[in-house]
């Protein structure tokens, strides 16, 4: 199938560019306003209770969604007529088309709203329009506030809104700094790894044909469902990412069988274009659609930031599969035996051919990964024990992992958001501005309610409770607490709300921030089985189909849990303890939101199965010639082993430096989510690259033996039979063009 592919993409090769870049060209036009479309939320399953109660609040009761909240401040107390008389004049000329309601003091009268020293008050403002359209309804807002006659008070933002829109800027500037950071270290270390710069220049086609296209996918998505503005940010990473693995890895093959041949006629360049895609294009593709399977499993999902997150994902790494099994062969077919054009030397690369990397002729058993992989499968447990130790330690932490949630604590402690967020809470008694919130329905009895609302009171951890809104059969109660609503002080008075006797005949829900985290943590704790089922099923049945073995996928599967548990140990140990604070610029975070493990083992999972099938595939390529040239089965597995790391270990240490670089530069974010996906998925890159794949898995390939292959006959049979397998021998020519009819003789 590979080889047919590569035969045809070689015989159109001109068209194949021409197509690919009018493709690019259209998904950068078109993508090129995917940020727009983008939305700030969706971190909550809207089917919850508490989603459900806060819908209820604004849609039944008519009390307003609190979609941004105003601080005024004063130097006369906020009860003085006159400056109470300004703050809602000023309110009142917010216009409808911005504002469609709001709550204050002045048309409460509710002492909650009063700051503990008397001086400041504060309005929660529901906002007109879609999620998309707040943004500029708060600008508005700001605007109008910015001209309102309002002597001697100062007025600041907080709220979801303002929050989302810093959030969302600080965001376009990070990533705008990581790929000004990153970009240049990427081109140098192409130009080092590939040895010259024609080649160094074909990651980044394969890049721009999958970042552009994920994007216009992006928006594409955006016409149906609520895309993040984060899955931008997990293109970028991905796309340049898994294009520099995909062109390293093909062109790195192209190089040794362009090398097998004698000369380089066209003939020998088409047979090097099959051979190519025979071997590392199936591999290729076998890689893309298990890191696409891990994205899928996002989207399992009820949140619809993970759905989309899984969504921009699976668009990504199927396009750059598709360009590097398209245009990436293509222009390896036109340039030739000019893929070294341009070539720069290096002072370690003692030849040319040497820079060719690992070619047909070159001397395997003087390879340094084959010393080390000779090394390491003469002392397998001496080389297994002491990393499997290391990686269990550094997984440990994560044993007394918090589970928090998306919170004004992403940004740095000077963020304006942060800061007003943060007065808030402090200058207002009983988190008056994130109460838990109880909707009562089928009020019958007024007795029974004011019943109820004595009890929610004397729930252990409140600090009292109030109706605050009525409307028919439906009311709202309040209920105060003292403390952080993360907190697990919070959570457990929240328990406590939810676990109280509810009047008879009433349905009662219970919303509110506290809720909402809650709520949360239980709909990713109901799916995160069925996600690590999807996963781990998915990887196994692949990893079958590529290497016709029971054993070793199970053995892959172990491997990336280790490299994985380690990284979610040092980032609970860095971000929830608050060490290398300093080092890495954040303020502690005293919990782990738990979004972003999620992400972190969706993604890293995939990557490190990317490697996985890399290492194996040329673990079994030499496995089958060695069984082809009729050598004893003792020593061909470690043998298979010692030549497999030879051929990749170089490609996938390469790779993974390259993809720590781009994804590593996010750690320079300020915001603390970005920071975190950064650090930790770059930690777990290098850990996988370096200690799992280049010594763990040949320890563990050495102590298993011939087992590694074993599978039940049945399966054998079938594999043998339909598996995919890399091409044996000769890539067959292809076939030659139809004769021209002759024409018929006419008769004079």
């Amino acid at each position: 199938m590979f080889e047919r592919l590569g035969n045809a993409v070689y015989r159109r090769r001109r068209l194949v560019l021409l197509v690919g870049l009018v493709v690019i060209v259209f998904a950068a036009v078109w993508g090129s306003s995917v940020s727009k479309r983008l939305s700030n939320g969706g971190y909550y399953d809207p089917h919850s209770e508490s989603v459900v109660a806060a819908n209820h609040i604004t849609d039944v009761i008519g009390v307003p969604r609190s979609d941004a909240t105003v601080l005024f401040e004063s130097t006369k107390p906020i009860t003085d007529p006159a400056v109470a008389s300004s703050i809602e004049n000023a309110l009142a000329s917010l216009p409808r088309s911005a504002v469609q309601a709001y709550v204050s003091y002045g048309t409460t009268h509710q002492q909650r709203l009063i700051s503990k020293h008397g001086h400041a008050t504060y309005a929660t403002l529901q906002l007109a329009g879609s999620e998309a359209s707040k943004t500029a309804a708060f600008e508005t807002v700001k605007a109008t506030l910015a001209k309102a006659d309002l002597p001697g008070i100062t007025v600041d933002y907080a709220g979801l809104v303002p929050l989302n829109k810093e959030i969302s800027g600080q965001v376009s500037k990070d990533l705008r700094t990581a790929e000004t950071v990153s970009l240049p270290i990427v081109l140098l270390l192409l130009v080092i790894v590939f040895g010259s710069l024609a080649s160094a220049s074909l990651p980044l086609a394969v890049g721009i044909c999958g970042i552009f296209s994920a994007f216009a996918v992006l928006r594409f998505l955006t016409i149906f469902v609520e895309v993040s503005i984060f899955a931008q940010n997990l293109v970028t990473m991905l796309g340049l990412g898994l294009a520099v693995d995909y062109a390293l890895f093909m062109v790195s093959r192209f190089r040794e069988e362009m090398g097998r041949e004698t000369h380089a006629g066209p003939d020998d360049v088409r047979r090097a274009v099959a051979r190519t895609m025979a071997t590392a294009g199936r591999t290729v593709a076998f890689s893309g659609v298990t890191i696409a399977a891990s994205a899928a499993s996002l989207a399992l999902f009820r949140e619809p930031f993970l759905r989309s997150m899984g969504y921009g994902g699976i668009a990504v790494v199927l396009v750059d599969v598709v360009a590097a099994l398209t245009v990436l062969p293509a222009l390896l077919a036109v340039l030739g035996p000019k893929v070294d054009a341009l070539r720069v030397r290096m002072p370690w690369r003692r030849s040319a051919h040497h820079a060719r990397g690992d070619n047909a002729g070159a001397p395997l058993s003087h390879g340094g990964w084959f010393r080390l992989a000779n090394s390491v499968m003469r002392r397998p447990l001496l080389y297994a024990v002491p990393i499997v130790v290391l990686l269990v330690f550094m997984a440990t932490p994560f044993r007394n992992v918090i589970w928090g949630g998306y919170s004004a604590k992403v940004m740095p402690e000077n963020s304006h958001a942060r800061m007003v967020t943060e007065r808030l809470a402090a200058e207002f008694p009983d988190n008056a501005t994130q109460p838990i919130q109880v909707v009562v329905e089928n009020v019958t009895q007024p007795a029974d309610l004011q019943a109820f609302v004595a009890r929610l009171a004397q729930t252990p951890g409140a600090t009292g409770a109030a109706v605050v809104a009525t409307k028919a059969d439906n009311a709202l109660v309040q209920v105060g607490y003292d403390g952080d609503p993360i907190s697990n002080q919070a959570r457990s008075t929240l328990a406590g709300v939810r676990e109280t006797a509810r009047p008879i005949g009433s349905h009662v829900l219970v919303g509110g921030a506290t809720a909402v985290l809650v709520d949360q943590l239980k709909s990713i704790g109901h799916m995160l089985p069925w996600m690590l089922l999807t996963m781990v099923v998915a990887m196994l049945v692949l990893l079958f189909l590529a290497f016709g073995s029971f054993v070793l996928p199970v053995k892959a599967v172990i491997m990336n849990t280790l490299s994985i548990g380690a990284s979610f140990g040092a980032i609970t140990w860095i971000f929830q303890s608050g060490h290398l604070s300093g080092l890495l610029n954040f303020s502690k975070l005293g919990y782990l939101d738990a979004t972003d493990p999620i992400l972190m083992l969706a993604v890293v999972f995939g990557l490190s199965m990317d490697y996985e099938v890399f290492l194996l595939s040329r673990i079994r390529e030499e496995w089958d010639a060695s069984a082809r040239r009729g050598e004893p089965i003792e020593g061909r597995n470690e043998r298979a082993v010692a030549v497999g790391l030879q051929r990749s270990g170089r490609i996938i240490t390469s790779a993974a430096l390259l993809l720590v670089v781009v994804i590593g530069a996010f750690a320079m974010s300020k915001v603390t989510t970005l920071k975190l996906l950064g650090v930790g998925m770059a930690l777990a890159i290098a850990l996988d690259a370096t200690i799992v794949r280049a010594m763990l898995v040949p320890a563990v390939m050495r102590l298993l033996g011939a087992v590694n292959w074993w599978a039940p006959r049945p399966f054998v049979r079938w594999w043998e039979t339909h598996g995919f397998r890399e091409s044996d021998g000769e890539v067959a020519a292809p076939p030659p063009p139809p004769a021209a009819p002759e024409r018929e003789l006419e008769p004079r």
